[in-house]
């Protein structure tokens, strides 16, 4: 992608529209880069570009943290900022940074996703290491309350958690007991129809 403030870059813009120059407020390069992506943030972020860039040989355009917006309509007010030059400009996020892939379009984010993102960028590590684990098997149609209340602790085996569930269902089972009782097809059942162990995360299916 070509960085927004190379002279390459500015070579390339003149060429596409003449104007562009013209129309931007004297302050312009101040308010795109107020909302320019740091690499090292961890953050939610897209590529900025447009079609008509794009089909006139130019990938001009910036990454953009999403998270430096306090809305949808304050995103695309920006987007609308940063593609000045062009009268109704047709946005292309060309590339994504940071969340899943299942929420990313290269022609449109519409708001339900837009706050998803926000909410997932929003996330402690915490928080997004156990959503990313909660929406590997169960896709990204879902909260982060989701994930929550669907959690069962962390466990160093599916066998380790079928203990666990062992001596909260049958406290009073003898040891001698315990001893015929197959752990490993125990942890099978529940692993096969009521949990789901990913990455050391235990969630209920139900």
């Amino acid at each position: 992608m070509e960085n927004l403030f190379s002279q390459n870059s500015r070579q390339v813009m003149n060429s596409v529209g003449n104007s562009q120059e013209r129309v931007r407020p004297e302050n312009w390069v101040e308010m795109v880069t107020e909302h320019e992506y740091d690499y090292t943030s961890g953050n939610p972020a897209v590529y900025v570009g447009t079609y008509y860039k794009y089909n006139c040989g130019s990938l001009f355009g910036m990454w953009v943290d999403l998270t430096s917006f306090s809305d949808y309509d304050d995103f695309m007010e920006f987007c609308h900022l940063l593609h000045i030059d062009e009268e109704d400009p047709e946005f292309m996020y060309q590339d994504y940074e940071n969340f899943s892939s299942e929420w990313y379009s290269e022609s449109c984010f519409d708001e339900v996703t837009f706050d998803k993102i926000i909410e997932y960028g929003n996330m402690d590590e915490k928080d997004r290491k156990l959503f990313d684990a909660f929406t590997e098997h169960y896709g990204s149609g879902y909260t982060l309350e989701d994930a929550k209340e669907r959690f069962q602790g962390e466990w160093d085996s599916e066998e380790e958690f079928a203990e666990h569930q062992l001596d909260s269902c049958y406290p009073d089972m003898p040891e001698f007991a315990r001893r015929y009782f197959d752990i490993g097809q125990f942890a099978r059942d529940l692993f096969n129809f009521d949990y789901t162990f990913i990455d050391g995360y235990v969630f209920s299916d139900y």
